[in-house]
């Protein structure tokens, strides 16, 4: 049985909101509400495997204090661009 767009948007959305360490919380979850229903099939999937990554390295990555993999690049640049956006994260 195959999951529905909606469906799918909403369980990446709880995985979103439920990290394990607040900052990703506050930086994945508001992202999630605002775009999952925005982003192609592609990049849903990209954001669903990068949603497997360890929040300390998500963190970094998103943050800047540590290159992220060139896989993750364009995605991560969106959400920090909404972070940004959103005051959830300073401009470096």
């Amino acid at each position: 049985m195959t999951e529905d767009r909606k469906t799918r948007e909403k369980r990446l959305s709880i995985r979103s909101w439920r990290r394990g360490t607040r900052e990703m919380d506050m930086l994945l979850g508001p992202f999630s509400d605002a775009r999952l229903a925005t982003l192609d099939d592609a990049t849903l999937d990209l954001y669903e495997v990068m949603l497997s990554e360890n929040d300390q390295d998500l963190y970094q990555w998103v943050s800047g204090q540590a290159p992220a993999p060139d896989t993750f690049s364009n995605l991560l640049d969106q959400v920090r661009a909404f972070a940004e956006d959103t005051h959830t994260i300073r401009k470096s």
